[in-house]
């Protein structure tokens, strides 16, 4: 079985088949470009390399968030341009839970973490046994203060992983992360691929007409709309 994995949500982006549930091959670009110029050409360059057409593919797959807006919509976009009309499985992951699956097979608490702006990150909380992940809360937008209390109160080490790694690392007051490799800070489609595997293996079978992306907050557009509702709301009242 060949899946066909999608990751767009950062500022990275990647594309990876899967055979059988090992990795076959995966390209990574991180060079400024906008996605819709590299999704593409990415997916055709890695299915040209390994010998294989998109019609091939058994299983297609992608990272729907959270993460950039932008990102996700292109990712979303992207895969259900490729499956459309073919009538094959088309699985929506997790961006969070994937950056975790980079981790293994280390053991100990996982954090991903994204770049939500405006103070606040993109989060959930994994437990790695080395093989497997355990989700211990949903997908949320938190501000780093209140990442920091509730880590602090879980007081055990844990791994950062994440786009948004960085800037909590600095953010952080009570407590600190174990070192985590530079590579698998970043998405990486591969990790989509396996995340994606083992939904089909559940039973999974959503289509294109069926992917959404998950965005967890508004778009910065919308939200400065009802902010400006607001305030015209708020400036009539005192007229």
């Amino acid at each position: 079985m060949l899946i066909l994995a999608l990751d767009s949500t950062a500022v990275a982006a990647s594309v990876a088949l899967l055979r059988d549930g090992a990795p076959l091959a995966s390209f990574h670009v991180n060079n400024g470009n906008t996605h819709s110029e590299t999704l593409l050409p990415m997916t055709k360059a890695l299915l040209e390399a390994t010998g294989y057409t998109v019609d091939d593919v058994d299983v297609f797959a992608c990272s729907v968030g959270p993460g950039s807006f932008t990102g996700v919509r292109i990712g979303a976009a992207t895969v259900k341009g490729l499956a459309f009309g073919k009538d094959k499985p088309v699985i929506g992951v997790s961006t969070l839970e994937a950056l975790a699956r980079n981790l293994l097979p280390a053991t100990g608490l996982i954090c991903p973490v994204m770049n939500a702006r405006r103070s606040q990150v993109y989060n959930a909380l994994f437990r790695a046994d080395g093989e497997q992940l355990t989700r211990l809360c949903a997908d949320r937008a938190l501000s780093i203060g209140e990442l920091d209390a509730e880590l602090s109160e879980i007081n055990e080490p844990f791994y950062l992983v994440g786009d948004g790694a960085a800037l909590t690392v600095a953010s952080l007051k009570r407590v600190h992360p174990l070192p985590t490799s530079e590579i698998a800070v970043e998405q990486n489609a591969i990790s989509v691929a396996k995340a994606a595997h083992l939904l089909y293996l559940a039973g999974a079978r959503t289509d294109d007409a069926e992917l959404k992306p998950v965005y967890l907050r508004l778009p910065q557009a919308e939200r400065e709309r009802l902010e400006r509702q607001a305030k015209n709301a708020t400036t009539k009242g005192e007229a």
